[in-house]
């Protein structure tokens, strides 16, 4: 892509933030005509979603994001031929599988069926809950993934609604009676960041075990970079521009254009100056709230990951908890400021399926645990514990390691406020409303400026889907 410099042009939109919402919501308004910028202050676009080699020449780690299952499905990236931009996608064996004691584990296929047949007395329950969840998605997806509206298909989003509420301890108890099944719920839906006791924190669960069902876990080979690579490629030959190097501090540093549209979380938006929001708005910005923090490492590994269990060996992500109460814990106390010495864990192998990683014979993997947020505690003792304990002898095979605390996360990208992946909090309050309560929560006090971040629904870890969300109400409000 092309870096120019800062000029004086009129554009239709001025993007800010070149994370995947930014250039998402850049690639639909160029889409539909309209002329458009981006401007990122870093040096290399994609926000969170970068591939470097942090550890060792010729170990590729992607530094946010690697596995990206609801961008694969999300209905933005699902129209565009990226794959005419060099983007392929590479689908493990097993989406995902979650540790239990005594070297065990439970695999997410693709197929229910074969998912359900692990699970003995919750076989039925886990096929009647996943089921219809998989065939309404073409008729629901959409509605789920954008702001709080009247629903296409009202009955079956209910029925979504009803499954995506309570909590996941709720949820998972009332539908299954052994630890199983409920080890496999807990591990998908920990991703919330939210106590698993708390209204919602089901929703993470119901998501991406249907997407596991669905299309699978896929990543984009040679790095989840590759998937931004391929969008400004795409967005270059619309005839999109972009502008690397440029932190925005001030509007006036800004060409003329019609609208403004921020990929960037309540407080970064706070810091522009001289831009023109109401004093009631920037109150209710203030009181955003954001959630919990991670504690990741990344490695390079003399060798694969010697789990225990064959289905850890085959599957592209692993949730490490042993037990249902110990990822319950883990999850509770990090909401209380602490962290558990057996906390839930979040790993990823991408170098068993994707030979571009590493060095022949040598692999990468990624993992993180759940943290206060802002806290800056070193957790690569208790996380390779976790790891060692599922599969003895992964501590021999570290060849080099890079680790990264909430405060060098944020660094790393300011929109990873104290370390919150997901853009903010996403419990009952904001999950819906973020950043603030709004008939459309995209548009700000002022009608020419508006929001596109994981800090607007659908939230964090639906890459593109804000952006698009917030093109299609510009596109509304002053282009039809």
């Amino acid at each position: 892509m092309e870096v120019r410099k800062p000029h004086s042009k009129k554009y239709d939109a001025v993007i800010i933030g070149g994370g995947s919402n930014g250039i998402a919501a850049a690639i639909h308004l160029q889409q539909q005509g309209l002329n458009t910028v981006i401007y990122e202050k870093s040096s290399v676009p994609g926000g969170a979603t970068k591939t470097a080699e942090i550890t060792l020449p010729g170990f590729k780690h992607d530094i946010g994001s690697t596995v990206l299952p609801m961008a694969y499905s999300s209905p933005i990236f699902q129209e565009l031929p990226l794959e005419k931009y060099g983007l392929e996608w590479i689908y493990p064996e097993i989406p995902f599988s979650q540790t239990l004691e005594n070297g065990k584990s439970i695999a997410c296929y693709k197929s229910i069926e074969k998912t359900a047949a692990q699970l003995g007395k919750d076989k039925g329950s886990y096929i009647h809950f996943m089921k219809p969840l998989v065939e309404n998605w073409d008729d629901i997806g959409e509605d789920v993934l954008g702001p709080l509206g009247i629903p296409s298909h009202p009955i079956k989003f209910l029925k979504f609604g009803l499954k995506a509420f309570p909590s996941a301890k709720f949820l998972a108890n009332s539908l299954f009676k052994e630890a199983e099944a409920k080890a496999l719920f807990y591990g998908a839906a920990a991703h919330s960041t939210l106590p698993l006791t708390n209204l919602f924190s089901s929703s993470f669960g119901v998501v991406l075990g249907l997407m596991a069902h669905l299309n699978g876990w896929p990543f984009p080979k040679q790095g989840a970079g590759a998937l931004i690579e391929a969008l400004l490629d795409y967005y270059k030959d619309l005839g999109g521009e972009l502008i690397l190097n440029t932190p925005i501090r001030k509007v006036s540093q800004l060409p003329e254009s019609k609208v403004q549209v921020y990929d960037l979380t309540p407080q970064q938006l706070l810091q522009i100056q001289d831009l023109d929001l109401s004093s009631g708005y920037r109150k209710r910005l203030e009181n955003y709230k954001y959630g919990a923090g991670v504690f990741k490492i990344d490695w390079a590994l003399d060798g694969p990951i010697p789990f225990t269990s064959d289905k850890c060996r085959r599957s592209g992500t692993i949730h490490i908890g042993f037990s249902p109460e110990e990822m319950e814990k883990s999850e509770q106390l990090t909401a209380e400021g602490k962290i558990s010495e057996q906390p839930y864990v979040l790993l990823v192998q991408p170098s068993i399926f994707d030979k571009s990683r590493a060095p022949e014979g040598k692999h990468t993997a990624w993992a993180y645990c759940h943290v206060p947020n802002g806290s800056e505690e070193d957790c690569t003792r208790i996380i390779e514990n976790q790891i060692e304990k599922a599969a003895p002898g992964f501590k021999n095979l570290i060849v080099h390691k890079s680790t990264m605390n909430t405060k060098e996360l944020e660094v790393f990208n300011p929109n990873l406020v104290g370390g919150d992946i997901n853009g903010g909090r996403q419990d009952i309050t904001q999950l819906f409303t973020r950043p603030v309560a709004k008939i459309s929560p995209y548009k700000t006090s002022n009608d020419n400026v508006y929001l596109c971040s994981s800090s607007t629904p659908p939230g964090g870890g639906v890459h593109g889907m804000g952006g698009y969300n917030a093109a299609k109400q510009v596109i509304n409000d002053h282009f039809s």
